[in-house]
């Protein structure tokens, strides 16, 4: 039977009886129409329940719910891409599954967090690259409304490979976030003749048997290339080669196409100049790797062709290993949008400005220069507003009319105090500042909730920032943050967003501290299970303690 999300039975199939040997397989086959059903879409993910239930002599011997969306999902090579025939430009991410101070092995909790991070920034899809997702992260899709790619990890049908491909749909069918499948990832030479179309047919062959209701990409690291996979993929996907997309659609009109890897700008948060002994890059759109690109490089385009049905950018969460463009001290990459700990770089606000409908105005870099009194300072603002005027103490650097797609640049004389801009958006007026800051004076510590229950599983996520006495942010500060906490619960994992922090996420003595990056730094905590409150501290020395009273329940 079918059950609403709240429980009520919305419609039931009559009993069947199959009657089987011991290792015997059979199917049956029940229909149940449901009247006028809510779509499952981003913006209302509405999940109906499934629930299949075997009786044995009458009585019920086992059964199981499963979630499940009712929507449609439809590629045209001039249009791009619809959901429920609403046309949807994908503006997506890929990722891999870890995060700061837990590694791979993520609570639930987490994955729920980090997906609302992404959506928070306008992020509508997924990609998971270049792994099988967890079902808790398709989950934590399905309830919030996030499309995602679900990929193969090697293009090969070997006996084992196609396995593994049949057991992916297999599980992940029923998930609505699911829009898309992927075959595979840059396989090199093979992806480019004969051998590489014939692996493709076979695995397109599996999916459609198993799965008639999607169709599935490739993620060719070419250009302007037609033979081999891409002559039989049926939705080309372009690991960058920005630059030839427009070509290949030229030639290849009806074949729709996406950005399955897009951007990969490197940039360090916090930081605004290079940092080579350190391995740090300037946190702006400034740099890329020589086979990558520009955040607004890529976008402009996407953004501005119909026939592009979106892409996703590598990568949206920082993560461990590649670290480049330089490799040691670094211990991870600097490809995200947001660090590990989910703390947003700059580039953040360039997605979010074009991304969403929300008033955006943000500033950078950082207005704590004492040793550049004088000097020139490059500011950047980023924007969906349709002009911009800057002040400093007060006094007009000029308006400037903001480019779609892009951002504004000032160069300003430094000097301390306070950097406002102003714009205006449909006859609003958006404003952001930012300010010269004194000295470090004390910890905040601001969760993603205050309540979880007493499981001894979920998660909360603690976010710690030093600030003045004003308050406010100290963007430069890195005290020695240590936490303590009482009550039945425990603390899992630190981070603070350093690429290039060798500080340990685990604590072996029971002393966890980490070290503030930029400002920031993060503590994540799983509940017991006791009902009643715990209690976190986090002090540096000097610094006033923050003190945070959290709830568990049962």
């Amino acid at each position: 039977y079918i059950t609403s999300r709240d429980g009520k039975i919305l419609g039931k199939s009559s009993e069947q009886s199959l009657n089987l040997t011991t290792n015997q397989q059979g199917t049956i086959k029940q229909k149940i129409i449901l009247n006028n059903p809510l779509l499952w879409d981003i913006d209302n993910p509405y999940l109906y329940r499934a629930v299949t239930v075997i009786k044995q002599n009458g009585k019920i011997v086992d059964q199981h719910k499963i979630k499940f969306g009712i929507r449609s999902v439809a590629f045209d090579g001039k249009k791009g891409f619809f959901l429920n025939g609403k046309s949807l430009k994908i503006k997506g991410t890929n990722n891999h599954q870890d995060h700061a101070g837990v590694g791979s092995a993520l609570p639930d909790d987490l994955q729920y967090y980090r997906i609302k991070l992404l959506k928070e920034m306008g992020s509508n899809a997924y990609r998971a690259s270049h792994h099988a997702p967890t079902r808790e992260l398709l989950e934590a899709c399905d309830s919030l409304g996030m499309l995602v790619v679900d990929e193969q990890r090697l293009l090969n049908s070997s006996a084992e490979y196609l396995d593994q491909f049949t057991r992916l749909i297999k599980r992940d069918r029923n998930h609505p976030s699911v829009f898309l499948w992927s075959i595979g990832n840059e396989e090199g030479w093979i992806q480019k003749n004969d051998f590489g179309k014939k692996i493709a047919l076979t695995l397109l062959a599996k999916q459609r048997e198993l799965d008639p209701t999607r169709t599935s990409t490739y993620a060719a690291d070419m250009g302007n290339e037609f033979p081999g996979v891409n002559e039989v993929i049926p939705i080309r996907g372009f690991n960058y080669r920005q630059y030839a997309v427009a070509d290949y659609h030229n030639d290849h009109p009806e074949q729709p196409l996406v950005g399955t890897e897009m951007g990969s700008t490197v940039t360090t948060r916090g930081i605004y100049e290079k940092d080579p002994i350190r391995a740090y890059v300037p946190d702006q759109d400034i740099t890329a790797p020589w086979w990558a690109s520009k955040a607004e490089d890529w976008w402009r385009l996407a953004a501005e062709n119909d026939y592009w049905m979106g892409g996703f950018v590598w990568t949206g969460f920082d993560y461990r290993g590649e670290p480049t463009p330089y490799k040691w001290p670094n211990i991870n990459s600097h490809f995200g949008i947001l660090d590990m700990c989910g703390f947003p770089k700059n580039i953040y606000y360039y997605y979010k400005s074009w991304w969403t409908d929300e008033e955006v105005m943000h500033i950078s870099p950082h207005w704590n220069w004492t040793e550049k009194r004088g000097q020139a300072v490059e500011v950047w603002v980023n924007t969906n507003a349709e002009d911009v005027e800057l002040f400093l103490n007060g006094k007009s650097l000029g308006k400037k009319i903001m480019p779609r797609n892009s951002h504004l640049k000032w160069s300003v004389p430094y000097e301390p105090g306070k950097l406002e801009a102003v714009g205006y958006k449909k006859g609003k007026r958006i404003t952001a500042h930012i300010e010269t800051t004194g000295t470090p004076h004390r910890v905040i510590a601001t969760p993603n909730r205050v309540q979880c229950q007493a499981n001894g599983t979920d998660v909360i996520v603690v976010n710690l920032s030093i600030v003045d006495a004003e308050g406010r942010e100290v963007p430069v500060a890195d005290n020695r943050v240590q936490f303590e906490l009482t009550g039945e619960a425990k603390i899992i994992g630190v981070g603070n967003g350093d690429p290039s922090s060798h500080e340990p996420d685990q604590s072996s003595n029971g002393i966890w501290q980490r070290n503030a990056f930029n400002g920031k730094c993060q503590v994540i905590i799983q509940a017991g299970t006791t009902a009643g409150t715990f209690l976190l501290k986090a002090s540096a020395n000097g610094l006033q303690t923050a003190t945070l009273t959290l709830t568990q329940t049962k």
